[in-house]
């Protein structure tokens, strides 16, 4: 009997500890899914395109909404450890423009490829690596995802080629993806990223000619933040309406704030892609809340007040959150312990980037190929020598 009191007791004890939040949201009775209605896409050249309605199911909601906080708190990190001169060199964010990456990876699958420019951070996250190996490349530690030798704009994973550096120059490349995944007859595509900075590059127009020529399984994705460095697109471009850019090859505008209309126009674009009917093109409308880059105070240009009234009114992870809620996916409860959750795995990954070791001299040379017997690479004068090992 008193084994039993004893046992009886613990269990109790145990109930009272947990969180009074987290008790109410194992006792309370949450929707399975919801159907929502979302902003129709501008089309060019397509008779018919995404859906206007979708189904959310409370499963997807919560990843969705994780990741975009995971993304959202890891460059509010960055932004901090640079101005604590921890990270230096070039720095991008992407605080703003979570529903284009989080949504991009909902609608393709993970053999797919994707190829961005140096704005990358929260395309290196969604697909797959993980916020201590992203925050230790930014801090260029070993534990990096390049083990540090990358930094900010050269970060990679397993079918995501980058973080590129040079304006437009990822354009041609992922066209050459493509060609490799119609040329290995496998029934993969390839997310071609780049912003209206450099939509008006005469190699993006190359690639989409030799992408329609060959039909190529290649989506090419316009991220239009209103604004290339400090210029606004109006300021620009002659014509503003980007997804029409392609002129031969379809197109279309779709709300890059909404992470549902992000995964359905993606999903769309893909299966047209998988049909063989060669490469189509999509404008991304969304914004970046911080500059163009860490130098960027983003306000010279803008006002602030421009702003807060996008994140007031179209904040990405805002429109999720009110949509769950109100229609009974998750309680603001359930959702506030996942910020506790995502800001903890922040402050552990940054602890690991200001801890983890520098790579050593000596690996200078290491990785420049992936499969190669080791060689010897010359340093600054020919009496330097480094090894290369694979």
């Amino acid at each position: 009997m008193r084994k039993m009191l004893a046992a009886v007791s613990r269990v109790l004890s145990g109930a009272a500890q947990k969180p009074a939040s987290r008790v109410l949201v194992a006792s309370r009775n949450f929707a399975n899914d919801a159907t929502f209605e979302i902003k129709k896409c501008d089309l060019h050249r397509l008779e018919e395109g995404p859906p206007v309605t979708t189904v959310l199911t409370r499963e997807d909601g919560l990843r969705y909404y994780r990741m975009m906080q995971t993304v959202r708190r890891m460059e509010l990190k960055a932004d901090q450890l640079y101005k604590q001169k921890i990270i230096r060199g070039f720095c991008h964010l992407c605080d703003g423009q979570e529903a284009c990456c989080v949504g991009m990876e909902a609608g393709i699958n993970p053999t797919d490829h994707l190829i961005t420019a140096y704005r990358a951070h929260g395309f290196t996250f969604t697909r797959g690596l993980s916020v201590r190996e992203i925050l230790a490349e930014l801090t260029g530690r070993r534990g990096g995802c390049a083990k540090g030798k990358g930094g900010s704009m050269h970060m990679y994973a397993k079918n995501f080629y980058g973080g590129n550096g040079i304006v437009g120059a990822q354009v041609p490349l992922g066209a050459g993806i493509a060609l490799a995944c119609k040329y290995n007859g496998k029934d993969e595509v390839c997310l071609t990223l780049y912003g209206d900075g450099a939509a008006n590059q005469g190699q993006i127009f190359e690639a989409y000619n030799m992408a329609a020529l060959w039909k190529l399984p290649c989506i090419f994705i316009c991220e239009n933040n209103r604004y290339g460095m400090g210029t606004s697109v109006e300021r620009a471009a002659a014509s503003t309406d980007y997804y029409k850019r392609g002129d031969f090859i379809p197109g279309m505008r779709v709300d890059g704030m909404d992470v549902l209309c992000v995964r359905e126009a993606t999903k769309f674009a893909a299966a047209h892609c998988r049909a063989g009917k060669g490469p189509i093109l999509m404008e991304l409308q969304t914004y970046r809340y911080h500059g163009h880059s860490m130098s960027d105070p983003g306000v010279s240009y803008r006002t602030r007040e421009e702003i807060q009234e996008v994140r007031s009114k179209s904040d990405p992870i805002m429109l999720l959150k009110d949509r769950m809620v109100n229609s009974n996916l998750a309680s603001v409860e359930e959702l506030k312990e996942i910020d506790v959750e995502v800001r903890k795995e922040i402050e552990d990954a940054a602890q690991f980037a200001t801890a983890d070791p520098e790579p050593p001299l000596e690996e200078l040379g290491y990785h420049i190929y992936s499969n190669e017997p080791p060689f010897e690479v010359r340093g600054a004068n020919q009496w330097i020598k480094f090894k290369s090992i694979s």
